[in-house]
């Protein structure tokens, strides 16, 4: 997992539509992460968008992946597309 969404998170939906992976979606309480979707935004940003967005700062790193995990986690999602 490359992000997780803390207990901060205002359920606001701000992040949802700005993954590119759709890896947030809404969760019992707070919105959550999908650790086999994120990959940071390797591969389409140069920054990650939930923590551009996130109005609270609950978007945090969890672990540590390589650039190449995580650009191969994006292309297993966007088969075709070239990275950014």
């Amino acid at each position: 997992m490359s992000f997780k969404i803390t207990d901060d998170c205002i359920s606001c939906g701000a992040c949802e539509p700005e993954c590119p992976n759709k890896a947030i979606s809404e969760g019992e309480t707070i919105y959550i992460i999908d650790p086999e979707k994120c990959s940071e935004c390797v591969g389409a940003f140069d920054t990650p968008q939930c923590v551009e967005i996130c109005p609270v700062d609950s978007c945090v790193k969890c672990c540590n992946e390589s650039n190449d995990e995580l650009l191969a986690k994006w292309q297993k999602q966007h088969p075709g597309e070239s990275p950014k």
